[in-house]
């Protein structure tokens, strides 16, 4: 097959796994900065060029695409999508999982549980709204953070009315969220691919953080899911339409809470926590579907 795997940067750890698995399978294996891509739409005929040179005889591509480029990513993987080559993310999985809200909506709407949370443009009591979410200690979410950015811990009543107005000031679009104190603020990371969890690992936050993510300085441990967190973690990709994830859980007294799920979740950590060949597991997907006869069909997951 000759797959190409869209991303900024062919050095990154998960880039260069993905080239390693799919060649050592016999795969051509390409990568291609998308935001060098163009594209030219005409009747019947969708086309893709990198540079001077048209894109043709793709079997497969693996969008990774960076949160700040999802808009042009979706329309790549769009164009991709219109000649009929395979793709393990449809460009609606990525703008569904990339509106914060917007998933976090789907999740509810799906009956998968979730920390209590709330949205509203310009509140004009944000006490009342501070405690729809249970209160002081609470989480304010910046709707387009990534990698634990944009998020605030604020502790008490008073901080959490700061914050909020502060955000409101700079006219941000924020999520407020109950704060689950028996996490201990650590979270579960869940690798799904096709419908199957098949790696799991606890992040916890390092000294004085209660932020878990890796890049913000958290340590990680391997973990046996219960068959609770399994569920929940597949039901969440497949609610938002992805066949591949990496489903963010909360450990709670009322079961597991889905925090987020990654359209493009980073191989790193969980290969190095689990010693699972997530990369290869990608590519076996890649081969099991390629040749379904739906494997190519517009999604059809609403919302």
């Amino acid at each position: 097959m000759n797959i190409v795997i869209l991303s900024t940067n062919s050095n990154l750890y998960s880039t260069r796994r993905l080239v390693e698995a799919g060649e050592k399978r016999g795969h051509t294996v390409s990568v291609i900065n998308h935001t060098k891509i163009f594209v030219v739409i005409e009747s019947g005929a969708p086309m893709v060029y990198y540079k001077d040179h048209r894109i043709k005889e793709v079997d497969a591509i693996i969008p990774r695409i960076g949160a700040s480029v999802t808009f042009y990513g979706s329309s790549i993987i769009r164009q991709f999508e219109m000649q009929k080559v395979f793709t393990t993310c449809s460009s609606l999985a990525l703008v569904r999982s990339r509106d914060k809200l917007r998933a976090t909506q789907i999740l509810s709407r799906h009956g998968i549980g979730i920390p209590k949370t709330a949205f509203a443009k310009q509140p004009s009591d944000v006490e009342h709204l501070i405690a729809q979410v249970g209160g002081a200690p609470l989480i304010v979410k910046l709707l387009e953070g990534t990698q634990g950015l944009g998020v605030v811990l604020a502790e008490t009543k008073k901080a959490a009315k700061s914050v909020i107005e502060a955000f409101y000031g700079l006219k941000s679009n924020i999520l407020v969220q109950e704060f689950i104190a028996e996490a201990g603020g650590s979270d579960i990371r869940a690798i799904v691919i096709d419908n199957k969890v098949v790696a799991a690992f606890k992040r916890s936050g390092k000294e004085g953080e209660f932020r878990s993510n890796l890049h913000r300085g958290g340590s990680s441990t391997l973990i046996k899911l219960s068959k609770e967190e399994k569920t929940a973690a597949v039901n969440a990709a497949k609610a938002l339409g992805l066949n591949i994830a990496g489903v963010d859980m909360l450990q709670s007294s009322r079961g597991p809470l889905v925090l987020e799920v990654n359209s493009s979740p980073g191989l790193e950590g969980v290969e190095k926590a689990t010693e699972v060949d997530v990369a290869g597991k990608i590519i076996e997907y890649i081969e099991r579907n390629i040749n379904k006869p739906d494997s190519r069909k517009k999604d059809k997951v609403g919302a």
